[in-house]
């Protein structure tokens, strides 16, 4: 799970436990983030159990498993980007259903170089964005899933402004009430601060500066291994013109899947996996059903013509 709730969950969760006969002790929504949640309501079967758990007890007897986790996704912007073709890239991931999905750009580094002009057009199309009711004509940013998820990202942007980041657009909970959050961009993040840290699940981009006093090549260096200083590795964008540096960075990004000059990564064609505590296995394309199918080879002796009829 990307967040501490899923959509959906809460609103059924009482109503399958109680199908079930769960004790009212035991069926209390939200869900903690470590959480696992499987509901099949045909087999009246629901089990709540910390992933690493299943993960057990499948070893036990070798069952296959595929999880996706989540990510706290990096975007790296390098000195040789289209401005123009990153900004519009952030956008999309990072705004995307306000945040709130398992591949949207959390940390977005972008090299000091192009550092001011980057955040001045991504400002600008930042505070253009309308928030209300998705199925209003024109709106950009709906609501969060509910207002623990709102008190959670208005936390992680208070505690990285405390902390010396700057608020240059948004910053705090929308004039709309309850679950909208406004859409927000802070600068001068640093990689220790919490917006960083965590993933933040809500309509809030965080830009890190990047590469300032070093060679071109040393700060590539530099920004890659931030961008992998995650326990997650599910998705990771860059925007890059220089097409040697493309190939270089797509290998060296320990993720799953990796946006390069591009921020609409995932479809149905292609196999999305994770890294590193972003799961394992495969979903999307005929590779996910590599899982759960078994390899068999027969080998058949004799003279089988002889006995053909």
């Amino acid at each position: 799970m990307g967040s501490a709730a899923c959509a959906g969950v809460c609103a059924q969760w009482e109503h399958l436990c109680m199908c079930v006969g769960i004790p009212a002790c035991l069926r209390t929504p939200p869900l903690p983030f470590n959480l696992l949640l499987v509901l099949s309501c045909g087999r009246m079967f629901i089990a709540v159990l910390p992933v690493q758990i299943v993960m057990q007890r499948s070893a036990s007897t070798l069952k296959r498993l595929s999880l996706e986790l989540g990510g706290n996704a990096p975007l790296i912007v390098f000195p040789s980007a289209d401005i123009g073709m990153a900004v519009d890239g952030c956008m999309l991931t990072k705004f995307r259903n306000s945040g709130q999905t398992c591949v949207c750009a959390n940390r977005i580094y972008v090299h000091d170089s192009v550092h001011d002009e980057f955040v001045a057009r991504l400002a600008e199309k930042v505070s253009q964005l309308k928030v209300g009711n998705g199925f209003e004509e024109g709106v950009d940013i709906g609501p969060l899933i509910n207002e623990r998820a709102v008190e959670k990202v208005d936390s992680l942007v208070q505690s990285s402004v405390a902390a010396g980041a700057k608020v240059l657009v948004g910053g705090g909970h929308h004039a709309l009430g309850g679950s909208f959050y406004a859409p927000t961009l802070l600068t001068g993040v640093a990689s220790d601060m919490p917006c960083v840290r965590e993933e933040i699940f809500g309509p809030v981009a965080s830009i890190i500066r990047y590469g300032q006093g070093m060679s071109v090549r040393d700060s590539e260096e530099a920004v890659l291994k931030q961008a992998n200083a995650s326990k997650a590795g599910l998705a990771a964008y860059f925007f890059s013109e220089d097409y040697r540096q493309m190939w270089r960075v797509s290998q060296r990004l320990q993720y799953g899947i990796v946006g390069a000059n591009e921020a609409a990564v995932t479809m149905d064609v292609v196999p999305m996996s994770g890294r590193k505590e972003s799961g394992v296995g495969v979903e999307g394309s005929h590779h996910a059903f590599h899982d759960y199918t078994e390899h068999k080879y027969i080998c058949m002796g004799g003279n089988l013509d002889a006995r053909a009829p």
